[in-house]
């Protein structure tokens, strides 16, 4: 299950995995983005915040995921990645040669530094 939320003053998303990730979870997620891109160009962050990647709930879980990130890489700026995750450790390394956006990692308990990094200009 995905948690998040769009801070609309800010240009930022805050999304909290708290479950295995769904198409369903991804499908509200494009609509709300993709709303909030109408009015916006651009993101200016999204800050991943979870102890652990809780990975996907099925395969369409996981397409819906990877679609995401290809339809929408390019309208945000900056992605924290605030986790205590071993995945968190080396993603930005492999995430970046598929992603635009700037990226750095965070421990989970420094998610205000790493909103903090967010809204600083780019």
């Amino acid at each position: 299950m995905l948690f998040y939320e769009i801070l609309h003053d800010d240009q930022l998303i805050i999304l909290e995995p708290r479950g295995p990730l769904s198409e369903e979870d991804f499908r509200r997620l494009t609509e709300d983005v993709d709303r909030f891109l109408e009015q916006h160009s651009i993101l200016k962050g999204l800050c991943i915040h979870t102890r652990e990647f809780p990975g996907w709930e099925d395969m369409a879980g996981l397409i819906s995921h990877l679609r995401f990130v290809r339809d929408h890489h390019r309208q945000v700026e900056k992605v924290a990645l605030a986790s205590d995750s071993t995945l968190a450790s080396i993603a930005p390394k492999l995430v970046e040669h598929f992603v635009s956006a700037e990226i750095r990692r965070f421990e989970y308990e420094q998610k205000e530094q790493a909103l903090k990094w967010l809204r600083q200009e780019a």
